[in-house]
């Protein structure tokens, strides 16, 4: 993952077509065409031994032959020729190259692996980058360049679209041609042999001209470089994407069945993984460009899906409210004071209730007026007003005012004037005052949910979670022993006793359970453990003892044990004569009266690494199909919205003859669970069915646990999560004690704190300049909930008053994307000055640097801030000074031991 040379792919100042023919159905012809139409200013240098011109320009015979070094090679030859030109190309100095055409899909298997090795060996990536193959180019319109066999040009603008398909190109090129929709870029990667989505999303997150991103993703290779990528670039920018769904995965699952590489995945789990990154899943193209432009166009967030409609016909308001309702959003309910001011702009004319239906007639000015009522009603997060052509009243008069008045306003409002010709030039007006418009109020209302689910993924970001219980610390080591044994001797399944005991040792509570080899153990059993207990048989061949009779329950005494398993062996050797049988599992009844039933289980996607999902459970699981799935790692606030996801969170919240259930006990086993498939990757499925959840907290009856020997095959978690082994306690100068550790996301509260102890001086040095202090949440959640992969923050911290944490300090990295280099800054408490905490930090950060095998630690300081300049070079920093910008820069070789 890493953008290097990116710039000579996407802004190239010269370009070299290999492979141009004057054949107009040829890929070299049709590329060489659109370079020359679009208006690209830099050399264009075709290479061709069939032709002398090409579009008007000499050709050259061979690579070597080229007068300069081009800093970009679009190649349109045979692929199996590619190797030996990429080769070539890099010699010479190339760095960036695009295969462009097909022939790479249609490659048997053995094929293009061999083809894909030759081509990254070639180019010594990231030396030389490859967009491609199977690839249709690019297109960037604000440089007048088409690098593409697309058909149609792209306009400039602030969108950039990203494909994996190269056919979905020219479908979206020509939406966009229709409704008038400008690219900052347009770009078809191919089969992603060197450049990926994680690439593009990283150089795409930074680029001035791209306000919002558009993804078309079938498949994810790279989970977790995407994850990474995706969660950096929408923190910055609107990220939206398209994905095939449920087609997609018949068809995937058709293909594997033919021994097609590619495998089926399931939908479900790519929507938790954009909802995961912070982006925004649509359905359509006509949705896809209908959000990123209500997304560029956002002047505050959308604080939720609560609509209030102004609409002048009454008909065109009950079709907008309807599709909102539809659509899961809720209608506003307006306030008393909303009413009244409603009431003396129109008089007492109006419907008294949202939609707002006014006089058909109605003027702009009033339009404006009841406009800036609404805004004011705390139960309304957004207005759309809708308008209907009548005669009598200029629909474009009413666009003018409303546009200029919008503008001042700090809320979402979006605008639907109906009719197609008659109305384009009012939405015209809407749109080049940046104001959201629509075409019809359905498609307003589709724009406006959109918000609401981006804005809810955006939270998942800065969201602060509750703190996890600091009593929680797994036995690791017993659950490995347990799950090594059964390894050992080539059993998938543990058994229930080991099954319970791996949940003990993550805390989660197991209801007491024997096993017994016979009749009279199940009696001993029975009596020590106290009735009523549970029978259950126990055979390698009988997977749901239920179905052949083997479950007994409510047994009251040790002789109801005695009758209950001699009638057990009966009835299960007459059914299942096949079976050998194990002996008795002796549990004692954990039934809660009232309790709800629940379920968790977790699997390892191959792609995005273990699965939670979490619904309804007991014997009608499956028929009631309640469920919700999410990502490995959770949190307190992560599990608290994968239960807000399924239909049964509302009977958890309490009933008038039930009380609410214990959702944190609830939200702690689900991060048990968690926690477990980090920490032990041999674990390949686990299923708790049924989890009982009351008021008094959970209770498990047991669990199936299957197990896989892992070596260099594991799936990898998308996200990385909280690295714990990073932890260590050091002492200070003046012998307190204090934790150098990762920071956390719950660790919000205490670094408001740590900031107000700093003082200003000491803020000028760390920010270089005059800082504010009324930092918010959005500012401290990119403090504190940082993505482990490429950032770091350790802090010191300590128990303060009243055993509450405190923050001391803190260091941080940021590291490119491609683990080149690292940037840092460090600042610490101003009354901790001289206790050496600053060493400490220093000696943390440069060790973890040098561990993950970042080349260069780097930053930057004020000339007068010699304090820090005199701690890099006690740790070894190269110092020197810029004068243009006034700072002084440090830089360690890390590579150096």
């Amino acid at each position: 993952m890493s953008v290097t040379n990116l710039e000579y792919l996407f802004q190239p100042r010269s370009i070299a077509v290999v492979g141009a023919t004057n054949d107009p159905s040829d890929p070299g012809h049709i590329l060489m065409r659109n370079l020359m139409g679009g208006g690209f200013l830099g050399p264009v240098m075709p290479v061709s031994t069939d032709a002398e011109a090409i579009s008007g320009v000499l050709t050259y015979k061979d690579v070597g032959d080229l007068p300069k070094v081009p800093d970009l090679a679009v190649i349109c030859r045979p692929l199996q020729e590619c190797p030996e030109l990429l080769a070539r190309l890099r010699e010479i100095g190339v760095k960036a190259s695009a295969l462009v055409g097909p022939g790479f899909s249609s490659m048997p298997d053995d094929e293009r692996k061999k083809l894909r090795s030759e081509l990254l060996r070639a180019a010594k990536s990231p030396n030389m980058r490859i967009l491609g193959p199977k690839s249709l180019g690019f297109i960037v319109p604000f440089m007048n360049l088409n690098a593409s066999l697309a058909p149609l040009p792209a306009k400039p603008g602030k969108i950039a679209f990203v494909s994996q398909s190269d056919s979905f190109i020219p479908t979206v090129l020509d939406w966009a041609a229709t409704n008038d929709i400008g690219f900052s870029h347009v770009i078809s990667l191919g089969s992603r042999i060197d450049l990926t989505f994680a690439d593009v999303l990283d150089y795409l997150g930074s680029d001035a001209q791209t306000r919002s991103i558009l993804l078309y993703i079938e498949a994810i290779n790279d989970a977790r470089e995407f994850m990474s990528a995706a969660r950096a670039a929408s923190r910055n920018k609107p990220v939206l994407a398209i994905r095939p769904g449920q087609s997609l995965q018949h068809v995937t699952r058709e293909l594997s069945k033919l021994g097609n590489p590619m495998t089926a995945r399931t939908d479900e789990v790519y929507d938790v993984a954009f909802r995961r990154a912070g982006m925004l899943r649509v359905q359509t193209i006509d949705g896809l460009f209908d959000a990123a432009q209500t997304l560029a166009s956002l002047r505050q967030p959308v604080r939720g899906n609560r609509l209030a409609i102004i609409v002048n016909g009454a008909s065109a308001g009950l079709t907008a409210a309807d599709g909102l309702i539809r659509r899961g959003g809720t209608l506003s309910n307006l306030s008393d004071e909303t009413i009244a001011g409603l009431d003396e702009i129109f008089d007492g004319h109006w419907s008294k209730s949202n939609p707002v239906t006014i006089r058909y007639n109605t003027q702009g000015q009033k339009y404006l007026d009841a406009l800036k009522v609404l805004i004011k009603d705390k139960d309304v997060d957004a207005v759309l007003v809708v308008h209907v052509p009548f005669a009598g009243i200029s629909s474009l008069e009413v666009a003018d005012v409303l546009a200029k008045g919008i503008k001042r306003i700090r809320r979402m409002v979006l605008t639907s004037w109906l009719g197609s010709d008659m109305s384009r030039k009012s939405r015209r007006v809407f749109s080049h005052a940046g104001i959201p418009t629509y075409v019809s109020a359905d498609q307003a209302v589709r724009a406006f949910m959109y918000m609401a689910e981006y804005q809810r993924n955006q939270e998942l970001l800065t969201e602060t979670p509750d703190s996890l219980p600091t009593d929680f610390f797994p036995d690791t080591t017993t659950a490995r022993e347990t799950i090594y044994k059964a390894i050992s001797q080539g059993r998938e399944l543990l058994t229930e006793p080991e099954a319970r005991k791996v949940l003990a040792a993550y805390g989660l509570p197991v209801v007491d359970t024997r096993v017994a080899l016979s009749a009279r153990e199940a009696v001993i059993a029975a009596d020590e453990i106290g009735c009523p207990v549970a029978l259950k048989i126990r055979s390698p061949q009988i997977s749901q003892p239920y179905d052949v009779g083997g479950v007994v329950l409510d047994l009251e005494s040790p002789e109801k044990v005695w009758e209950a398993a001699a009638t057990m062996l009966t009835r299960v050797n007459r059914q299942r004569p096949d079976a050998y049988i194990e002996g008795f599992t002796v549990q004692k009844m954990g039934r809660r009266l009232g309790a709800h039933e629940l379920f968790i289980s977790a699997s390892a996607d191959t792609t995005f690494g273990p699965i939670i999902h979490f619904g309804h459970g007991g014997m009608t699981r499956e028929v009631v199909r309640d469920q919700a799935i999410a990502m490995v790692p959770l949190n307190m606030s992560l599990a608290r919205e994968l239960i807000s996801r399924t239909r049964i969170s509302r009977l958890l919240s309490g009933t008038p003859t039930q009380p609410p259930a214990d959702i944190d006990d609830l939200c702690l086993t689900l991060i048990q669970v968690s926690q477990l498939f980090i920490d032990i990757p041999q674990i390949v499925h686990l299923d708790i069915n049924p989890l009982y959840v009351d008021d008094t907290g959970v209770l498990a009856l047991g669990a199936k646990i299957t197990v896989a020997e892992c070596n260099t095959n594991c799936p990898q978690l998308a996200i990385r999560p909280y690295p714990r082994e990073l932890e260590e306690c050091v002492v200070l100068k003046d012998g307190r004690h204090i934790t150098l550790r990762p920071i956390r996301p719950e660790d919000e509260p205490a670094h408001y704190e740590f900031l107000s102890k700093v003082s200003d001086e000491d803020m000028r040095m760390r920010f270089f300049g005059v800082v504010r202090r009324d930092f918010d949440h959005k500012d401290m959640s990119r403090f504190t909930q940082i993505n482990y992969d490429r950032e770091m923050a350790f802090i010191a911290t300590a128990t303060g008053e009243h055993g509450k944490p405190e923050t001391l300090g803190v260091v941080r990295t940021s590291t490119k994307p491609d683990n080149s280099e690292a940037e840092f800054a460090i600042v610490i408490r101003s009354d901790l000055k001289g206790t050496g905490l600053g060493s400490m930090l220093f000696h943390k950060i440069i060790r973890y640097t040098k561990e993950r095998g970042t080349h260069w630690l780097v930053g930057q300081t004020l000339f007068e801030n010699k304090a820090m300049q005199g701690l890099s070079k006690k740790f070894g920093f190269e110092i020197s000074e810029n004068y243009e910008e006034d700072l002084v820069e440090m830089r360690l070789d890390c590579s150096k031991k």
